[in-house]
């Protein structure tokens, strides 16, 4: 069953149930099919270094590296590699969010995609205000909004880069033309896949005559990919975003036999990124930057360690590679009373705003450590949203089932900028739609499908011009005493990528695990439904003992893609460590 199947099915179960709509995103299964597990030793550098999900992409990104371009320019590589070999995941018809250091300053780069001018809260609805399906709602035009990713990365390119930005698209165009090997990882995502054939355009470069997905190893090209990065290489982002490309995005968009959208080619014109101000928060002996909104990441896990701080986590460390009862039990209670305010609050602040003081109130020590005291012996199931200090307003509650088909990258250069971006197009393959050789997300079903409930308007419901809420968390850690960058890391994973990333940051900063270990660890949390436990990774003892202690468990695939690099000390040397997820095709390159 392909993943959008296993959604409606699980909607329709949900239906059949008391399950409140809020909490189905966490019955969902992973937002792409797993594909396998293969042991990763970790990667080592002295100078630089990048890790991403797809081998191809990260020598397009080491190449870069190595002709002296910043962690920017490796970055831009990579990601228009990805648009080809990964195009169930991210591409140039999608957006992204990055958290950028340049050696002094750390920037949060916003390349969420936005609905239409036309849109409205009623997008997602059919006439009589109930809410659309999830196949519904993803498959066609409707759920396209305007792209973000290529004007995000130009501006940061343009304030941080040192390579020509032509230079950036040689490699994804010479891969274009002369074709790559399909992947096992893609292969397995394109047989389980039912709505993508049914695009012409997609059928034709994905398919073989007789309908049939084109075999592992099978020569692929895209020449229609290559021509489109040719001119916006040429011509820079506006290319893209004011020329042919948007009016023949907003066509297709307009033109889907049955589920038409309200993209316009102005849409796409007028589509602008953020810089934006991280969330940093401390964190042991450490300092923590994230993802502000319309990303919920950066809060949620800067809520997460903030209640983690209360705890003797290093007394909670995993044995032979797995954690215990105890473990499962104070991440899982944690990630309940994050998930409950992210689901109550967290939108796009430039339409609705943050409780009390905003960001500050929703991390505030004192909240978190009250907060942090609600976590008994026994799980407490369903975690209501707290009150942070200052809040005078209430919203309705998300029903929001995020499924983004994501993927992530961590890069360092040899002149003492990092960053991490997590990049998407939603679903798996996007909205199906395939255009001048790339892939158009379903970015807007990141929306609420309800505009409000009786507790009021839901504060991620949808707006003309709004960006989604995300749960991506692009995330990137400085040791507090000398300033210096130690870890860069991120996921994809739908709303689980908050426990994937935050699951990292305490098996490195607490348990002292290197980050290739702690990204082999197995995922396990609560996004406020049942605890999640990654299939055949811990013993059914564990099991037993967490539900003797009240928790529902559901035993899954969970499809992480962490990658991550940090800063390690061989006999005395510094040096930099890349590490990329076993559960996909990822590696990591450095000198």
């Amino acid at each position: 069953m392909n993943t959008l199947s296993k959604l409606a099915l699980a909607l329709a179960l949900a239906g059949a149930t008391t399950t409140p709509l809020w909490a189905q995103d966490s019955l969902q299964a992973a937002p792409e099919a797993a594909t396998g597990y293969t042991e990763k030793n970790g990667w080592q550098a002295k100078k630089y270094m990048v890790t991403a999900a797809n081998p191809l992409a990260v020598e397009a990104g080491y190449q870069i590296l190595r002709q002296g371009g910043a962690a920017i320019d490796a970055a831009i590589a990579t990601q228009l590699v990805l648009t080809l070999v990964e195009p169930q995941s991210s591409g140039i018809g999608g957006g992204a969010f990055m958290v950028h250091y340049d050696g002094k300053q750390t920037q949060a780069f916003d390349g969420r995609e936005t609905a239409p001018s036309k849109a409205d809260e009623h997008l997602f609805e059919r006439p009589d205000g109930t809410p659309l399906s999830r196949t519904e709602g993803v498959v066609g035009g409707r759920s396209v909004g305007a792209p973000g990713v290529l004007r995000m990365l130009e501006l940061a390119h343009r304030q941080h880069g040192k390579l020509p930005w032509k230079a950036l698209f040689a490699p994804a165009i010479r891969l274009s033309e002369q074709g790559f090997k399909v992947s096992p990882r893609m292969h397995k995502m394109l047989a389980g896949e039912t709505f993508l054939i049914k695009d012409p355009v997609a059928a034709a470069y994905f398919y073989d005559a007789a309908g049939k997905p084109w075999p592992v190893g099978h020569l692929l090209k895209n020449p229609a990919l290559a021509a489109t990065l040719r001119e916006i290489a040429a011509g820079g982002a506006d290319v893209f975003y004011t020329g042919r490309f948007a009016r023949e995005i907003a066509a297709k968009v307009a033109a889907h036999p049955t589920n038409p959208g309200l993209l316009t080619a102005k849409d796409i014109a007028d589509y602008r990124p953020k810089v934006r101000t991280p969330v940093c928060s401390d964190y042991r002996a450490y300092t923590v930057c994230g993802m502000p909104p319309p990303s919920s990441g950066g809060i949620a896990v800067a809520q997460m360690l903030g209640m983690f701080e209360t705890f003797d986590m290093k007394a909670l460390a995993p044995k032979d590679g797995v954690p215990g009862a105890d473990a499962v039990h104070v991440f899982s209670e944690v990630g309940r009373l994050a998930y409950a305010d992210r689901n109550r609050y967290a939108a796009d602040a430039d339409f609705v705003p943050l409780p009390g003081r905003g960001i500050p109130s929703l991390i505030d020590k004192g909240y978190l450590t009250a907060r942090a005291g609600m976590v008994g012996a026994r799980s407490m199931g369903e975690a209501k949203a707290g009150t942070p200090p200052g809040m005078e307003v209430a919203w309705g509650t998300d029903n929001a089932i995020e499924t983004p088909s994501t993927s992530h990258m961590s890069v360092v250069d040899g002149n003492g900028a990092g960053l991490a971006m997590t990049t998407t197009i939603e679903d798996a393959f996007g909205s199906r739609q395939m255009v001048d050789g790339f892939m158009l997300n379903n970015q807007l079903t990141d929306f609420s499908f309800s505009a409000r409930d009786a507790d009021g308007p839901v504060a991620n419901r949808v707006e003309a011009n709004k960006r989604p809420r995300s749960a991506m968390s692009p995330t990137i850690v400085f040791d507090r005493a000398s300033g210096k960058l130690v870890l860069a890391i991120g996921s994809p994973g739908g709303p689980a990528i908050i426990n994937y990333v935050a699951k990292v940051l305490v098996g490195t900063l607490d348990w002292d695990l290197n980050v290739q270990q702690a990204i082999a660890l197995p995922n396990f949390g609560s996004r406020n439904g049942p605890t999640e436990l990654e299939r055949g990774r811990f013993p059914d003892a564990t099991l037993d003992v967490l539900r003797a202690r009240g928790h529902a468990i559901r035993v899954s695939e969970q499809t992480s893609g962490l990658h991550g690099i940090e800063r390690v000390m061989v006999k005395g040397v510094p040096m930099w460590f890349g590490g990329a997820d076993p559960r996909r095709e990822g590696v990591a390159r450095g000198d």
